[in-house]
């Protein structure tokens, strides 16, 4: 006898409703935050109940809907966000922060440190997943906005733009991978055209609009990570760490890429698994792909990092310490991301991103712009962009394989359509727009209008690039 598990029930009402109860479940959502100053968790939680009555999810399941999307965000962010800060701030402490800092500005100059912070996350952020990267590189890019003065968006977001277009478009990234799977595109010919366009499409969209952004709107750095409000503020910080006990820029700079070493290992070995190259089931593979696991990447970091960077220069008791008061101020963070990934689960369960994508997927559209628009669909009704892309894939896998004449190429840039569908309109239920308001201190207004902005062009521009090129090529 055969069971089935986590069947998707049929959605209650037709696309039109459904819709029509998702814009009304973010206006309320923005109506208890803005105008009501509700705090943004308790509201999460409140629209993601009211959201699961409405779209008529079986009672039985409302709360195991709520809580799955809940926990499934908290076990994807909460380790890398709290590692991350651990990481993060003793390098601010220590001094290794303002080490790199000086080192960016004295090869790029003060004037291009925002470029300078953008190639460094671009290089990181080639294996490393969005989360962690953004949390590794705060106290870098804060330590650099503090010492040039002007709105921290200035130079966090050409960091965090590079981030998010490099785990959007280019493998080893989950979403680009399994949306190349689906549709049946190469992996090494993803990895050229994704870089091809993902960068250009970065200077556009992320550098040059985090200057514009920067110059208009005025957002100080905050002090998380900084310890400036905090118990630690009384251990001495970088601020007053002597240049001979600061660690030496290649210390730093090798902690930085311990991590992305790691986890290139993990994402390397997919990859040439899933191309053939390496077997999979080798007694080999299993334990460096452990190592090279998101969560134990960062844990190894942290644990070398206490030994060659923290207890050289603090007592065992001060690390720890610091470490300690490393999380008191992300636990906001996690638990407003968490509530973000609720309010996307009740939507998902509720079938209306599926219901969506199939009345579009019958519009007749070019497969290129269908594509797009149905993972732009996916990504407003549910949030997740890792999300939108797999499904979408999913989705469009039907039509794509019935579309004769389709080349390689084609089928990289349906991937690239794809994926900047997924990647737009970042709004309240997205976790990532959770983690960059809060992370940035940006209240939600600031945040609709700079971060969801950004994401929109990169998801945006992305999509043209590949459009003209299935005109040329």
């Amino acid at each position: 006898m055969f069971l089935v598990a986590d069947a998707v029930p049929e959605p209650a009402y037709s696309s039109g409703v459904l819709l029509a109860i998702a814009a009304g479940a973010v206006a309320l959502l923005l109506l208890l935050i803005i105008t009501f100053k509700i705090h943004a968790f308790v509201s999460l939680v409140l629209v993601s109940f009211l959201t699961a009555l409405a779209t008529k999810i079986a009672p039985g399941d409302v709360v195991a809907t709520m809580t799955d999307g809940f926990g499934s965000t908290l076990a994807s962010v909460a380790l890398l966000v709290g590692l991350g800060a651990m990481i993060g701030r003793l390098l601010e402490v220590t001094g290794g922060a303002q080490v790199l800092a000086d080192t960016l500005i004295n090869r790029f100059g003060e004037k291009r440190a925002p470029l300078a912070l953008g190639v460094a996350s671009l290089l990181f952020g080639f294996p490393i997943f969005f989360d962690a990267g953004l949390v590794v590189m705060l106290p870098i890019i804060f330590s650099v906005a503090r010492r040039f003065g002007g709105s921290v968006i200035r130079y966090a977001f050409p960091a965090a733009g590079a981030f998010a277009v490099m785990h959007a478009f280019v493998p080893p990234h989950p979403g680009p991978v399994a949306a190349a799977d689906l549709v049946g595109a190469d992996i090494g010919l993803l990895l050229f055209v994704g870089l091809l366009i993902g960068l250009p499409t970065w200077y556009l969209a992320s550098y040059l609009y985090g200057l514009w952004a920067g110059s208009r709107y005025m957002v100080e750095v905050p002090p998380l990570l900084s310890g400036t409000d905090g118990p630690t503020s009384a251990t001495p910080g970088s601020e007053s760490t002597t240049d001979a006990s600061r660690p030496s820029f290649g210390l730093v700079l090798g902690l930085l890429l311990l991590p992305m070493v790691l986890i290139f290992i993990d994402t390397g070995l997919n990859t040439l698994a899933t191309a053939g190259v390496v077997d999979g089931d080798a007694p080999w593979v299993a334990p460096l792909q452990i190592i090279g696991k998101t969560p134990i990447a960062l844990l190894i970091t942290t644990l070398v990092a206490t030994v060659v960077l923290g207890w050289p220069r603090r007592t065992k008791a001060e690390v720890e310490t610091i470490f300690n008061d490393a999380l008191a101020p992300v636990c906001a963070i996690i638990l407003i991301t968490g509530a973000g990934g609720m309010f996307g689960g009740v939507l998902r369960a509720s079938g209306i991103g599926e219901a969506l994508a199939g009345t579009l997927d019958s519009t007749g559209l070019p497969v290129i712009v269908a594509a797009f628009v149905v993972s732009a669909t996916l990504r407003v009704a549910q949030g997740s962009a890792t999300v939108a892309l797999t499904t979408a894939a999913g989705l469009m896998a039907p039509t794509i394989e019935a579309t004769s004449g389709l080349s390689s190429i084609d089928l990289t840039l349906i991937v690239i359509a794809i994926a900047g569908g997924a990647t737009v309109l970042s709004h309240v239920n997205d976790s990532g727009f959770w983690l960059v308001g809060r992370f940035l201190g940006m209240d939600e207004k600031t945040t609709l209008k700079t971060w969801t902005v950004m994401e929109t062009l990169i998801g945006t521009i992305g999509f043209v690039f590949a459009f003209l090129l299935s005109l040329v090529l």
